[in-house]
């Protein structure tokens, strides 16, 4: 990227946020800070209104505003093909107002470009998965998403998996997708506890209005770490899965206690917390030498006598 494109680039990404740090744009654009405040100072001497903070970062003074940015032919492809993913993965909540949004992405674009997106739309198609998935249910994505920004009281009609349905007044914190359906992370005050609520068994919704007071807990980041320490005597296991393997254990991976993921090189890094070992092991033996632990002492113990009994089994003369 040319320093005009990166100058460009750093301006929208100002826009972007209140506040942007310094180490921000260097990650995104791999420069070094100082070229940053280099970048940042031409924007200025260029008449670009940026404020900075001590210790937080840059800012665009209010009323200053971009002209309609131009998308390239990449930019555009890739939110055409996240509309597919928005179109099988999200409600009709969300969906609506992502059409809103491609609709006025493809009003910026050049003639050209609007027909290799023609093109493209009819050769990309994503494939719903079996399990149920909220998109079947209420369209409520959008409101609960609303009502986690501006820290409002929901009141849910929920049924559990017993097909059983109470009314709960609930303190969103979070929405978190796993095992193939969204989730809802909140504080219950039926409960007086946090709880997952899986958002396509929520029947009636209602967006209060009345805001709550942040509890110790109120992000998702904090959950999880919460869970993690109400588990300490659970067995902390870290696993290597080849990129070819990884892409089979998205799902099945959450019965097993899956906790996050990190890229490494040529492999992808997960994190678990299981309370049985044996059954943790016997997944694992089902991706052969895809898989490699990481950690766990106890667990290769477990792995080892497993394979041993395995060999005994098929290798024994009869």
């Amino acid at each position: 990227m040319n320093r005009i494109d990166r100058l460009t680039a750093i301006l929208i990404q100002l826009q972007s946020k209140k506040i942007v740090k310094a180490e921000e744009i260097a990650e995104r654009f791999e420069i070094s800070l100082r070229t940053v405040y280099r970048d940042v100072k031409a924007l200025m001497e260029a008449g670009v209104p940026i404020g900075s903070e001590a210790g937080k970062g840059y800012f665009i003074v209010d009323g200053f505003h971009l002209p309609p940015v131009m998308f390239t032919q990449e930019e555009a492809s890739a939110m055409m093909m996240a509309g597919k993913l928005v179109e099988q993965m999200t409600d009709q909540s969300v969906r609506q107002a992502f059409d809103g949004a491609l609709f006025k992405i493809k009003s910026v674009l050049n003639e050209a470009q609007k027909d290799h997106l023609q093109i493209l739309q009819d050769h990309i198609e994503v494939l719903r998965p079996r399990t149920n998935l909220p998109a079947r249910s209420g369209s409520y994505l959008t409101e609960l998403q609303k009502a986690v920004v501006a820290r409002h009281v929901v009141k849910l009609e929920y049924q559990n998996n017993q097909y059983e349905t109470s009314v709960r007044e609930v303190e969103p914190i979070g929405l978190f997708y796993y095992s193939a359906a969204w989730h809802l992370i909140a504080w219950c005050r039926l409960r007086a506890g946090y709880r997952d609520f899986r958002c396509d068994r929520i029947r009636g919704f209602d967006h209060t209005g009345q805001p709550f007071e942040p509890r110790a807990i109120s992000t998702l980041q904090e959950y999880f770490a919460s869970l993690q320490q109400a588990n300490e005597e659970m067995n902390r296991v870290t696993v290597l899965f080849d990129k070819k393997e990884a892409q089979y254990v998205h799902n099945s991976r959450h019965y097993f206690g899956f906790v996050s993921e990190e890229e490494a090189e040529g492999a992808v890094r997960m994190h678990f917390l299981t309370a049985d070992l044996s059954l943790f092991a016997r997944w694992l033996l089902s991706y052969g030498n895809g898989v490699e632990v990481e950690q766990s002492d106890e667990l290769r113990a477990v792995l080892h006598d497993l394979v041993v009994e395995l060999q005994e089994h098929y290798l024994k003369v009869v």
